[in-house]
């Protein structure tokens, strides 16, 4: 056959790369694709192609993508070269400081295939480039590797995982503290221009070959770190003011790393009535029941929601399989039926049941230290009013908790993707396991006086309005259109959604005083319906999310104001497919 320049020059990188490459699986599984290649098969090619189609980018996500050869994809050259990078960047970060303070770093890592491969060789990297590095002991959960930049003060964190990703991916999490950021910024995930500067340094590093590793000289940490974790964060349960503890758990970790620590933290809350589901109790990097490891998803909650029903549980409770989200189930009572809660009806109880526990501990806008709660935009309006109504503080950031946990003064903040940050001086990120004692917490409680979590819900509705939100996400393969379908509304914005004119348009590119330029498009009605459209930060997506709001003036008009919200969306759902062209 005749290969073609183009094809000859992806070859020759090909095995260029596969020459440099310290892991010999993904070395191997490289030069058969280049075999493939020259025989002709097209798919091969294919992958090839992409696997050298660019370089993996860092961004403010660090990195995340399948696992495999070449600089598309995660493996051991790309992951080398990110912790020089990161090394080289904290080496410059620490050059103002007193003489002879060494930067420091923490790196934890997930149960995903080579997370542990990957977290040791940075490890080793961070050492050899002078920086005092601690290695986590075992597949840990995200959010300890978040405290652990703070409870170790450190100046660097980088956390091995894909989050709630398909098995096959796998990512690289930074975080930065001490020296490297502002104080509002310590322990936070990075953001802009921290994430550009990272970058520069990574594109700086020489070849993979060139990158020196330590034999030694990093600590591995003992079981006292996650100890404190553990302490720290059962000890968020207020039982002197929140006694109840009568509550049936089912909890499952869905084959990630959370279930043992969520275990020992609820038992230690006094929360001792909990079953795992047994089929997703132990971490698993292939997620074998389930489709897509994601509480969010179709069917993930299945065998969890059964055993519920079995054995007659008050709640469920999912974290993803790095532990940094939380799903909640409980049965409604309208139905009979379980169901998940949606992240902004959480969102919204968890706010105001940690604005009842700041008031009765004396906390609150009444002292010199008011709290401030806060949620991503895209999340439900209710927490404002929420905050508003206990004398809170609020604020709105972008998406992402890297925005959200830098809010000053953060007292509670949550985005409706099922992530809460309920104690923002232990860990300042997204905590799937302090969530769950809380929720656990505000659920017994409501159980205690004759409740459901619904009934609690429906409380809030009452004295602030039914909110009611959907999404729709529309999955493209190619990239392009996610731009086209962003053009076309800008070319011909849409007068109303819903029957409902529209009054506020916000081209959120713009930026505004309030919030940084980002991706998207802000629209309300006159009824207060809200439209917002963006494309998705870590998928081929483009995400809709809509928001109506009823007032209502007694319990008994709550179901027809139910329906009444449903209908609403519904038609909102055919306006926006119609203004995107679908």
């Amino acid at each position: 056959m005749t290969s073609s320049d183009a094809e000859l020059r992806l070859l020759a990188e090909a095995r260029e790369w596969a020459a440099l490459d310290p892991d010999p699986a993904t070395q191997a599984s490289l030069l058969e694709l280049v075999s493939l290649v020259e025989e002709g098969d097209p798919l091969a090619r294919q992958e090839l192609e992409d696997s050298f189609r660019g370089t993996l980018q860092f961004g403010t996500a660090g990195l995340r993508a399948a696992l495999g050869p070449g600089p598309n994809r995660m493996n051991r050259v790309v992951v080398r070269r990110a912790a020089a990078g990161l090394a080289a960047f904290l080496v410059d970060a620490m050059a103002g400081a007193a003489s002879g303070t060494r930067p420091r770093a923490v790196v934890g890592y997930d149960a995903r295939h080579n997370s542990d491969v990957f977290a040791a060789e940075t490890a080793a990297i961070f050492t050899a480039a002078g920086i005092e590095t601690f290695l986590l002991p075992a597949a840990l959960p995200t959010p300890l590797l978040a405290y652990a930049v703070r409870a170790l003060e450190c100046d660097g964190g980088v956390m091995v995982t894909a989050s709630h990703n398909p098995p096959q991916d796998n990512g690289y999490k930074v975080y930065l503290g001490r020296h490297a950021v502002s104080h509002d910024g310590d322990g936070a995930q990075i953001v802009a221009p921290y994430d550009a500067r990272i970058a520069e340094r990574i594109s700086a590093v020489g070849p993979v070959d060139s990158i020196e590793l330590a034999a030694g000289g990093w600590t591995v940490l003992d079981g006292s770190l996650a100890a404190g974790y553990q302490r720290a964060t059962a000890g968020l349960a207020m039982a002197d003011r929140f006694p109840a503890r009568d509550l049936r758990i089912v909890l499952t970790p869905l084959h990630g790393v959370g279930g043992r620590t969520a275990l020992e933290v609820l038992a230690a809350a006094g929360f001792t009535d909990v079953t795992i589901v047994a089929e997703q109790a132990e971490p698993d990097p292939e997620f074998p029941t389930v489709n897509f490891p994601n509480p969010e998803e179709p069917g993930a909650l299945d065998l969890a929601l059964e055993a519920a029903e079995r054995l007659d549980a008050d709640l469920v409770i999912a974290n993803d399989p790095d532990a940094d989200r939380a799903a909640v189930a409980a049965k409604d009572p309208d139905t009979g039926a379980w169901r998940m809660l949606r992240g902004d009806e959480v969102g919204a109880l968890l706010g105001a049941h940690i604005a009842a526990r700041l008031a009765d501990a004396g906390t609150g806008a009444e002292t010199d230290r008011p709290g401030v709660f806060a949620n991503s935009i895209v999340s439900s309006r209710l927490l404002a009013r929420v905050a508003a109504a206990a004398g809170f503080a609020h604020e709105v950031t972008l998406t992402g908790f890297k925005w959200i946990s830098r809010v000053p003064g953060l007292t509670y903040g949550y985005e409706e993707a099922l992530g809460y940050c309920v104690a923002p001086d232990l860990v300042k990120d997204k905590d799937g396991i302090s969530a769950a004692v809380l929720i656990a917490e505000l659920a017994a409680t409501a159980k205690a006086a004759g409740k459901t979590v619904f009934d609690t819900l429906d409380e809030l509705y009452l004295q602030h309005g039914l909110h009611a939100s959907d999404q729709l996400s529309i999955r493209v393969a190619d990239l392009g259109l996610l731009d086209a379908m962003m053009n076309r509304l800008r070319v011909s914005p849409p007068e109303s959604f819903g029957q409902s004119a529209v009054e506020v348009f916000t081209d959120l590119a713009e930026g505004s005083g309030q919030l940084p330029p980002t991706e998207g498009l802000l629209y309300i009605t006159r009824d207060l319906t809200r439209v917002i459209i963006r494309p998705s930060g870590t998928e081929p997506k483009l995400k809709c999310y809509l928001e109506v709001i009823h007032q209502v003036g007694s319990a008994a008009e709550l179901p027809q104001a139910r329906q009444a919200a449903r209908a609403a969306l519904d038609e909102v759902l055919h306006d926006v497919s119609e203004a995107l062209g679908l």
